[in-house]
C-alpha cells in the first residue's frame, strides 16, 4: 500500500517512469545494432566482443582479420610443410596484426601527406615502361626474362569473374606497394649526413688507442656480504629509468608438470602389439590397405626418393630389393616397419603443364574425361597447349599456359605424380584426381636416381589410458589441494619440480618447457595476480597446473615492480663504490704503484677502436672504452665502474687514421644504414602516437 500511495502522490514520477520504459522499448533493438554497438565501445573504452583490436578510430573485426591469419598460416605450411605448431600460429597472428597496423597507420599518413597514385602512374606500373616488380614476377617469360605483354593484357581484360577479382587484387597490391615506396623515399630523403658526422663515424671506426689498465673485479667481493639499502635501489632506478619502460604488458607464471610419458609397462605392451602387427604385415595380401589401417602415420603408397623416411630406416630400406621387409625398428618414440614393394630408376624432377577441368562445370566426370580426351587429341595433332589451357583450364596456371614449372616427387597428388614421373618427355596424359580431370603435358624430365615403392607402418610408444588417467588424477588432486596455499612452497613440499615462464606477452606462442601453451597464456591474461589458473593444461607429454606470479603493465614500471630484477646490478653498483674507494686509498702514484697497492697486475691493450668496445680477455666495456678515448695520454684516470669491475687506466697514445679518401662514399654508406633505420623509427613513432587496443589474446 505504501508504494501505491507514493505513486498517487507523485504522478510526475509515474509519467517519467513510463516514458523511460517506452524509450527503452523503442531504442532497445537499436542498441543491439552494429553502429550503436561500436559507438558504445568508444564511450565505455571497451572493445565489442567481435573486435580483435582498434587503431585510433578504426576497428579491426575478427571476420576481416581471421582470413589474413589463415593466409599467413597457409604460407607457413607451403614454406615448411606439415602441420603448423603453436609458435608458427603465433607468428602468423603477429604477421597479420602488423599488416593491419601498417595498413591503417600508413593510409592515414598518406592522406595527411597527400600521397596518392594517379591513374597514369598506375597504368605505367601495370602496362607501361616501368612495370611493378609484381608484374615482372608473374608475367615474365622464364627463358627471355621479358614481360609477356599479350598474356598480361589478356589477364587484365578478362571478363571471367575469378580472373577479374584476381586482377583487382593485383592492382590494389601494386598501388599499395607504390604508395609504400613513395613514403619510403620521402622518409629516406628527409635524413642527411653532415661532413662532421661522416668524419666522426670514420674516426670512431679507425682511430686506434693503446692503453694499460688495472681492474678490480666485482666477483672479488661475495654477493652475500653486500647489503644494498633502499637508497641504493632508488639511485640505480633513477639513473636507469629508460630501461624500465615496458613496451607491452607481460605476465609471469610458475607451473608444476605431471608427466604422461609411457611407463615401462606401457612400453612392453606396445612392443607386444608391434610384434604381432609385424607378423601380420609380412603376410598381408593388401599391403597399402594394411598400412592405411594400422599405421599411426600415413604415407602415400607411391614411389618415393631417398630421404623421405626417418634417417634411422631410410638408408637400410633403399639398400633392400623388392619383396624385402625391414623392422620393427625403434627410432625416437615409435616403431617403424617397411615392406619394399618395388624399386626402379626414375627422374629426380619433372617440368610439366596441365589443363584442369572441373567436372561440375561440364555435366559430370564422364563429360570431363570426354573433354579431356578431345583436348588430348587436338594437342597430339599439333594444337597449341598454352592457348587451350587459357580457354579450358580452371587452374590459376591457365594465365601461364598451364605451366607448373619444375617439381620433385612429393609436390603433387599421387595420381598426378605417377603420371609425370612414370611417363616420358613429350607424353600427353589424362588423369583423374581429387581436384578434377587433368590433361598433362610432360615437358622435360631431369636427372635420374633410385626410387622405392613401399608400404609403411609406424606405431608410437604412447602412454596407456591407465597412465594418462593416473597423471590427470594427480594433477587434479594437486590443483584442488594447492588452492589457498603458497603454490611454490606446497609444490616443493610434495617434491615437484617447479617451472617458470617469465615476462610472457599476450600473443606469445611459446613458453619455457611448454610445447603448447596458448590456452594457458590466454587464461593467464584473464587471471588476477596470485591465482591458480583454472584448467589442467594438456601438453604433448604432460599435464600442467600453473600459478600467476606477476603482472607487469605496459609503460614505465615502478621500482617495486623491478626491484628483484635489478638486485644483481644494484649489488654491483654497491661493490663499485667499495672497489673505487680501494683505488682511491691506493693514492695518486703511477699505474704500477697503484697495481702493487691493490694487489693486481697491469694489463696492456693495443689497437683498440671506439666502435668495438671489447677489452680482450674481459668483456664488452663500453663505458671504460669511452672513457679511454676521452682521456689525455699519460695521465692516470679516476676509477671507472664497468660491466665486470672497476678500472683505472693510462692512455699511452692514439693513432689517428689517414684523412677520408672519398667523403661522398663515406656519407653514402652512412645514409644507406640511416635510411633503413629511419623507416623503422618512423613506423614506430606512428605506433607510439596512435591509440592501439590489442584484443588478440581473447581469440588466439
Amino acid at each position: 500500500m505504501g508504494i501505491m500511495t507514493h505513486l498517487r502522490n507523485h504522478p510526475g514520477k509515474v509519467i517519467a517512469a513510463i516514458g523511460i520504459a517506452m524509450l527503452a522499448f523503442v531504442i532497445g533493438p537499436a542498441l543491439e545494432s552494429e553502429p550503436v554497438k561500436y559507438l558504445t565501445s568508444w564511450f565505455t573504452g571497451k572493445l565489442p566482443p567481435d573486435a580483435i583490436g582498434s587503431v585510433d578510430d578504426v576497428m579491426i573485426k575478427y571476420e576481416q582479420f581471421s582470413p589474413k591469419v589463415e593466409q599467413s598460416v597457409n604460407q607457413f605450411k607451403q614454406q615448411y610443410g606439415g602441420n603448423v605448431n603453436p609458435q608458427m600460429q603465433a607468428m602468423a597472428v603477429d604477421q597479420a596484426w602488423n599488416g593491419e597496423l601498417g595498413n591503417i597507420l600508413l593510409n592515414k599518413e598518406y592522406d595527411r601527406l597527400g600521397l596518392s597514385i594517379s591513374s597514369d602512374e598506375l597504368w605505367d606500373l601495370l602496362q607501361g615502361k616501368n612495370p611493378s616488380p609484381i608484374i615482372k614476377q608473374y608475367f615474365s617469360d622464364k627463358e627471355t626474362g621479358q614481360i609477356n605483354r599479350a598474356s598480361l593484357t589478356q589477364f587484365l581484360k578478362s571478363k571471367d569473374p575469378q580472373a577479374a577479382n584476381q586482377s583487382l587484387l593485383l592492382q590494389e597490391e601494386i598501388e599499395k606497394q607504390a604508395l609504400q615506396q613513395k613514403y619510403s623515399n620521402l622518409i629516406r630523403n628527409s635524413v642527411y649526413v653532415t661532413s662532421l658526422e661522416a668524419t666522426d663515424d670514420y674516426t670512431n671506426r679507425n682511430k686506434l688507442a693503446n692503453f694499460k689498465y688495472v681492474n678490480l673485479e666485482y666477483a672479488s667481493i661475495a654477493d652475500a656480504s653486500v647489503k644494498p639499502t633502499d637508497a641504493d635501489y632508488t639511485d640505480y632506478y633513477n639513473e636507469n629509468k629508460a630501461r624500465f619502460n615496458n613496451p607491452t604488458e607481460t605476465r609471469s607464471f610458475e607451473y608444476v608438470t605431471f608427466s604422461i610419458n609411457p611407463s615401462t609397462e606401457d612400453s612392453i605392451a606396445v612392443k607386444t602389439q608391434v610384434d604381432k602387427i609385424a607378423a601380420d604385415f609380412k603376410a598381408a595380401p593388401n599391403d597399402s590397405l594394411f598400412a592405411a589401417i594400422n599405421s599411426d602415420v600415413k604415407l602415400p603408397f607411391t614411389y618415393s626418393s631417398k630421404g623421405k623416411l626417418d634417417p634411422a630406416v631410410d638408408s637400410a630400406v633403399f639398400a633392400l630389393p623388392a619383396g624385402s621387409f625391414y623392422g620393427p625398428k625403434l627410432s625416437g618414440n615409435a616403431y617403424k616397419m617397411v615392406k619394399v614393394i618395388g624399386t626402379r630408376i626414375s627422374p629426380d624432377s619433372v617440368k610439366a603443364s596441365h589443363i584442369l577441368i572441373d567436372p561440375s562445370k561440364v555435366g559430370g566426370e564422364a563429360n570431363a574425361v570426354k573433354l579431356a580426351d578431345s583436348l588430348k587429341g587436338v594437342i597430339l595433332k599439333g594444337g597449341n597447349f598454352a592457348e587451350l589451357a587459357k580457354t579450358y583450364s580452371i587452374d590459376g596456371s591457365k594465365e601461364k599456359g598451364g605451366e607448373l614449372g619444375t617439381f620433385a616427387r612429393g609436390a603433387m597428388v599421387p595420381e598426378f605424380e605417377n603420371a609425370v614421373f612414370d611417363g616420358k618427355a613429350g607424353d600427353i596424359k589424362v588423369v583423374k584426381s581429387q581436384f578434377g580431370v587433368h590433361v598433362i603435358k610432360i615437358e622435360k624430365q631431369i636427372g635420374s636416381s633410385k626410387v622405392v615403392k613401399y608400404a609403411y607402418v609406424e606405431k608410437a610408444v604412447a602412454a596407456s589410458n591407465k597412465t594418462q588417467t593416473a597423471a590427470y588424477k594427480a594433477a587434479s588432486n594437486f590443483m584442488n589441494d594447492v588452492k589457498g596455499k603458497d603454490f611454490n612452497k606446497y609444490a616443493q613440499e610434495k617434491g615437484f619440480k617447479i617451472g617458470l615462464a617469465d615476462k610472457v606477452t599476450a600473443t606469445q606462442g611459446f613458453a619455457p618447457g611448454l610445447d603448447n601453451p596458448r590456452k594457458l597464456i590466454q587464461n593467464a591474461f584473464a587471471a588476477d595476480k596470485g591465482s591458480v589458473l583454472p584448467e589442467i593444461y594438456t601438453m604433448n607429454n604432460a599435464y600442467i597446473i600453473a600459478h600467476l606470479t606477476d603482472i607487469k603493465p605496459k609503460g614505465e614500471l615502478p621500482l617495486e615492480a623491478v626491484k628483484k630484477e635489478i638486485e644483481p646490478m644494484v649489488i654491483n653498483a654497491v661493490k663499485a663504490k667499495q672497489l673505487a674507494a680501494k683505488f682511491e686509498k691506493a693514492g695518486n702514484g703511477s699505474l704500477d704503484q697503484i697495481a702493487t697497492k691493490v694487489g693486481r697486475s697491469v694489463f696492456p691493450v693495443e689497437n683498440l677502436v671506439f666502435a668495438n668496445p671489447v677489452i680482450p680477455g674481459v668483456s664488452q666495456e663500453t663505458k671504460v672504452v669511452g672513457s679511454v678515448f676521452g682521456a689525455q695520454p699519460g695521465k692516470v684516470s679516476k676509477p671507472v665502474d664497468g660491466e665486470k669491475g672497476v678500472y683505472v687506466f693510462v692512455v699511452d697514445g692514439f693513432t689517428n687514421p689517414a684523412p677520408i679518401a672519398n667523403m661522398f662514399k663515406q656519407k653514402e654508406a652512412m645514409l644507406l644504414s640511416l635510411g633503413q633505420r629511419s623507416l623503422g623509427a618512423a613506423f614506430q613513432a606512428l605506433q607510439d602516437h596512435a591509440k592501439i587496443k590489442d584484443n588478440r589474446v581473447k581469440f588466439y
